[in-house]
């Protein structure tokens, strides 16, 4: 490295540091096409996280400092993309930790196929709305957000968990394959039904402002072959369950998906079920939403793995969005 770059990045690590402190978070409940929540760093205590009509029957633990004046300039922002049938805070804490560290996190309820509104979950038309639903998102927090000055456009990632990392590989460039995917249908109803049917496949958008992206245990990986994929051409961090769980099956497809995509990226195999990935639960919440809580193998510690799931996370980010010295 030379004498100018090692400075050149003194200054960028100096600058995020400078941001972190502590989690602001404006919660969007306005706009039902918009509804979830953007964290950013702020100066302040966090605080118990009040929901209001963005609630979602349990406590998930939110913190932060509501409506707090953004701290920084130039902010990298990441977008997020849940599972099926999810919400936008299912991965807070990840968000958390990126808002700490000086980047401006943006998620929101997929309309449709989201706690409270999953009525086209199992809909073919799903598989178009989600990267529309993302790129909806990019477009209100860079043109229309108050706080927008404050984000870099030129630094924007993606995180996408299950139907999330779906949602991010075509967002970053692989079309999906439905007839592929129609081979290997053997439900009788949803989208198996749809295909067989003779409902057109849609055609969802990609979108060039990405330029990193974190894809974790994506679902239907079938969609992809190794051409489809071979398109990529930005930074992928990959997250794969050894366990599989729902959504993924015996994680044999994400293993599939790992073995194909093109170039080197970073690869991480964790010895757990698919829900490891989502927020670690209270004893409250794990009482309340077993489903989602219990990890297998039972003596997986999700608080343990998720201090070093953030922390990759979060170092990836950094790593591929920050200025070129």
């Amino acid at each position: 490295m030379s004498y100018r770059t090692f400075w050149a990045c003194v200054v960028v690590l100096c600058c995020l540091a400078s941001a972190a402190g502590a989690a602001g978070i404006q919660l969007l409940n306005s706009d039902r096409a918009l509804s979830g929540a953007i964290w950013y760093p702020c100066a302040g205590e966090p605080a118990h996280i009040a929901l209001g009509n963005l609630d979602v029957g349990a406590d998930f633990g939110l913190t932060g400092v509501k409506d707090c004046p953004i701290t920084g300039a130039k902010l990298p922002l990441i977008v997020f993309s849940h599972g099926r049938g999810g919400w936008f805070g299912q991965h807070h804490d990840t968000a958390e930790a990126l808002a700490d560290a000086g980047f401006v996190v943006a998620a929101i309820n997929h309309p449709g196929d989201s706690y409270g509104n999953s009525a086209q979950r199992d809909d073919l038309s799903v598989f178009a709305s989600r990267p529309v639903d993302i790129v909806r998102l990019l477009d209100f927090v860079l043109h229309d957000w108050k706080d927008k000055a404050a984000v870099d456009p030129a630094k924007v990632g993606f995180f996408g968990f299950s139907k999330g990392g779906y949602t991010g590989l075509v967002l970053i460039g692989a079309p999906p394959d439905f007839a592929r995917l129609a081979e290997f249908c053997q439900d009788k109803t949803g989208v198996c039904a749809e295909l067989r049917s003779g409902v057109a496949a849609p055609h969802p958008p990609q979108d060039a402002r990405i330029r990193a992206a974190v894809i974790v245990d994506p679902a239907t990986g079938v969609l992809f072959t190794r051409d489809s994929l071979a398109v990529i051409n930005i930074p992928l961090q990959y997250w794969r369950s050894e366990r599989g769980g729902p959504g993924v099956g015996d994680g044999s497809g994400t293993a599939r998906v790992a073995e194909i995509l093109p170039g080197k990226p970073e690869f991480h195999a964790v010895p757990a079920g698919h829900f490891a990935f989502l927020a670690p639960c209270s004893p409250e919440l794990a009482a309340a939403v077993p489903r989602i809580c219990t990890d297998t193998p039972a003596n997986f510690d999700r608080a343990a793995f998720h201090r070093d799931f953030n922390a990759s996370v979060e170092r990836f980010f950094r790593e591929h969005l920050a200025p070129a010295p």
